[in-house]
């Protein structure tokens, strides 16, 4: 059985998990949720697709979507709009990936220590700016009205809402997400087509497997890794800016509580493919609608405590990274600075 089929056999389980454990409503509850709860992971895994098929590792991912959460919180509740939020939440990102991408493609540090640098950088950043631009400890005021991304109700939801199957489906899950949750699912594929449709998307995997034969064509390796850095700034943007104007109503500290790491985990699963990767951070978001449904999850022998059922995404990054690593093969090329030959 190969990575995908794998992924869809786990995905199936949870799902069915789900329905086993709760009424009609209940389940249909938790898998919203899940949808919800993925879509910062799906982005900011995305994001990382792109930087790490461009030879660019982004262990920085978290510090950016922590950042864009903060500078979209903030902005929208000055202006009290949840566009220009959005519009903040990825100037902020882009910021710390022009710093990623000096560091590690212009000046060829350590891609990892960068990384490493932006997470402490952003983490600090927004508490010391928050408190002194809100004074509420790091957090901003909480967003209402426009400030915030609403439901959107679909076109013909409520007149199928009671027909069997499809109904709950189309009314229920796939009708009342936020405009930002299309946009992730509609990124997956976009992703695919440009990464393995256009000419583009080919000259940015050879130059994370081969640079030197791309620079031998006269194309220039700098750019494209800056492209993709920028890439990945904006989709992390978007994370951040969700988590805290359409997740969320605000900011408060440390509110990516480690989803850029897990998005990175589920890259690693995926195997750095588009479609895999919206497999695997469903399975994430599965896991933590779950654990918010049934905080004491009562098994009849034994009551699972809520600890242990908040822990479940971040036990599963652990499984994933300590049984996938090895047999994911990243780009040839990744986490190695470019030096031309001359």
């Amino acid at each position: 059985m190969n990575i995908r089929e794998s992924l869809i056999a786990i995905l199936v389980l949870g799902i069915c998990v789900v329905w086993a454990l709760a009424d009609g409503a209940a389940a249909q509850q938790g898998i919203g949720s899940a949808l919800r709860l993925m879509t910062p992971l799906l982005l900011a895994c995305l994001a990382g697709l792109y930087s790490e098929r461009a030879g660019v590792f982004d262990i920085g991912l978290e510090g950016k979507m922590l950042m864009a959460a903060f500078t979209a919180a903030s902005v929208a509740y000055i202006t009290g709009s949840a566009w220009l939020g959005l519009a903040a939440g990825i100037g902020g990102s882009l910021a710390l990936s022009l710093i990623h991408g000096l560091a590690s493609i212009t000046f060829m540090g350590n891609q990892l220590i960068s990384g490493v640098a932006i997470n402490f950088l952003a983490s600090g950043l927004t508490v010391l700016i928050g408190q002194n631009a809100f004074g509420l400890g790091g957090r901003t005021p909480a967003l209402t009205g426009d400030g915030r991304f609403g439901p959107i109700t679909l076109p013909g939801a409520e007149a199928l809402r009671d027909v069997p199957l499809l109904g709950p489906i189309y009314s229920g899950l796939i009708s009342g997400q936020t405009i930002l949750v299309y946009v992730a699912f509609a990124m997956v594929p976009i992703t695919w087509w440009v990464l393995y449709r256009t000419r583009f998307g080919l000259r940015l995997r050879a130059v994370g497997e081969n640079p030197a034969s791309v620079d031998t064509a006269g194309i220039s390796v700098t750019r494209l890794r800056y492209t993709a850095v920028a890439i990945a700034g904006v989709l992390c943007g978007i994370a951040g800016a969700y988590l805290a104007t359409g997740l969320s109503a605000g900011f408060v500290k440390e509110m990516t509580a480690g989803r850029g790491f897990i998005a990175l985990a589920a890259l690693i699963f995926a195997k750095w493919r588009p479609w895999q990767a919206l497999f695997a951070t469903f399975l994430f978001g599965l896991l933590e609608a779950i654990a918010n449904l049934y905080p004491n999850l009562d098994l009849g022998v034994v009551v699972v405590p809520s600890m242990f059922m908040n822990a479940l995404p971040y036990i599963l990054t652990v499984i994933i990274l300590a049984g996938f690593v090895g047999r994911a093969i990243p780009p040839r090329a990744g986490g190695e600075p470019y030096v031309k030959e001359r």
